[in-house]
C-alpha cells in the first residue's frame, strides 16, 4: 500500500525519541531523576516499558511528553493495567517500534522476538533494568534501556535517546545517570 504524501514527509523529518522503562516511583525511588525529565521535555516522542508502579508517574509523563507510548508492567496493579495495554506500537520517522515490558530470558530473545513481532523495525522492552542493543538476524533493534531509578546489579541507572527519520533508527544513546542526580 503506497504511503501518502504526509506520512512520507514525516518520515523525512527527524524526531528525537525517549526509551524508559522500570521507573517504580516510589517503590524505588522518590522522584524521577532532573536528566530523565528534561530528557522527557525535549523529546518529540517518548517510550515507556512498563513498571510504573503508580499513576501519578504516569500523569506526570502525559503531561510533560509530546506523545507517550506506553505500556503496563508486571508491578503495576490494576489502575494502570486499565489505562495501559500489554503491548503498543507507534510509527515515527518511518520507523515501526513495538513496547512491551517483557521479553523472556536473554538467550534466544533475538529470535523469539522477532517471530513475535514481524513487522517491527525496533522494539523497546524492560522489567532487567539491565540495558540491552541487539540486532535480531532479520533486522529487529531491540532496546533495554535499563531504569531510571534502580540500577539492580548495574553500575549505573539509565535511559536511552534516539532519532527516527527515514524509516531508520540512528544515535541510539545510553545515558547513565550518576548517583547525585538521581536523587
Amino acid at each position: 500500500m503506497p504511503r501518502s504524501r504526509n506520512a512520507t514527509q514525516s518520515s523525512l523529518r527527524p524526531h528525537r525519541v525517549l526509551l524508559t522503562s522500570d521507573t517504580h516511583v516510589p517503590t524505588r525511588a522518590r522522584a524521577l531523576p532532573r536528566p530523565l525529565l528534561d530528557a522527557i521535555d525535549e523529546a518529540d516522542a517518548v517510550f515507556h516499558a512498563g513498571d510504573w508502579t503508580d499513576t501519578a508517574t504516569l500523569e506526570l509523563f502525559t503531561a510533560r511528553a509530546r506523545r507517550l507510548v506506553a505500556v503496563h508492567g508486571n508491578n503495576d496493579g490494576p489502575d494502570l493495567r486499565a489505562r495501559l495495554p500489554e503491548v503498543a506500537h507507534a510509527e515515527l520517522g518511518g520507523v515501526r517500534f513495538a513496547v512491551v515490558h517483557e521479553t523472556g530470558p536473554a538467550q534466544g530473545r533475538e529470535k523469539r522476538c522477532a517471530e513475535r513481532f514481524p513487522r517491527t523495525d525496533v522494539l523497546v522492552f524492560g522489567h532487567s533494568h539491565i540495558p540491552w542493543d541487539t540486532t535480531a538476524p532479520g533486522g529487529l533493534r531491540l532496546l533495554n534501556p535499563g531504569s531510571p531509578t534502580d540500577r539492580r546489579r548495574q553500575p549505573y541507572r539509565t535511559y536511552m535517546t534516539a532519532c527516527a527519520v527515514g524509516g531508520k533508527i540512528t544515535d541510539v544513546t545510553l545515558h547513565r545517570i550518576e548517583a547525585a542526580e538521581a536523587r
